[in-house]
């Protein structure tokens, strides 16, 4: 592979992650909630003097972690390499975040119909990092490769582990709050929403919007996987 063409792709993935980090800002924002994979980091962020893209950082290394224990006795170097490049790359993410959320910090609904409407944007723009992310094929973030070698080591379906991983992710978040503040924070109305639609935005923008023949007309992309959401 040219250096070139592997320059432009992880331009192109970190990219993926700004808009990534945009678009879940953009959703905590809007004060429905946030979606299950930031639920805990956003818990721990109210209720600790910790941003969050610090906790998300914390988090994301807990992930990795835990991806080495499933590797442990039948991984190769190439899971090694894969795991290892997670750790700039949720650094990245984590202070996108905060950037993000410095410069949104003025950002508040006026009313529930305003809060619908940054919930759908934060969706819509949080799908386009998701494609960005995919596409160049160079990486994972933390939780998606975690789903991905827990469903290796115990030949379990990717999706179904990510559903019972989301799932486990929002109560651990809930939790987390009534533990805290004795009331549910952060988990909302708009978690369910950003968890339902997000999945059907990535597909429609992958395989009509953002498809391998309008990427290539900007940067080398690979014949795409089956789609891990």
């Amino acid at each position: 592979m040219k250096r070139n063409s592997l320059v432009k792709r992880y331009l192109v993935f970190v990219l993926g992650l700004y808009f990534l980090a945009a678009g879940v800002v953009m959703i905590v924002r809007s004060a429905l909630g946030t979606t299950p994979i930031s639920s805990v980091n956003y818990v721990m962020s109210l209720n600790t003097p910790l941003t969050l893209g610090t906790c998300t950082f914390i988090i994301n290394m807990l992930l990795i972690l835990g991806q080495f224990w499933l590797v442990r006795g039948r991984g190769n170097k190439q899971d090694v390499v894969e795991i290892l490049l997670q750790i700039p790359f949720s650094f990245i993410f984590s202070a996108f975040i905060d950037m993000n959320m410095l410069m949104a910090q003025n950002i508040v609904p006026l009313n529930y119909g305003m809060s619908l409407v940054l919930l759908l944007a934060g969706c819509l723009v949080q799908s386009v990092g998701v494609v960005l992310e995919l596409k160049p094929r160079v990486a994972m973030m933390s939780a998606e490769a975690f789903v991905k070698y827990t469903s290796w080591r115990y030949n379990k379906d990717f999706g179904r582990t990510k559903v019972i991983f989301d799932v486990t992710l929002v109560s651990l978040a809930v939790l987390l709050s009534l533990a805290f503040t004795h009331t549910v924070e952060g988990v909302r109305e708009g978690s369910l929403i950003a968890a339902g639609i997000t999945g059907y935005i990535v597909t429609f923008l992958n395989h009509r919007i953002m498809t391998r023949k309008t990427l290539s007309r900007f940067v080398p992309v690979l014949k795409p996987e089956r789609y891990l959401w």
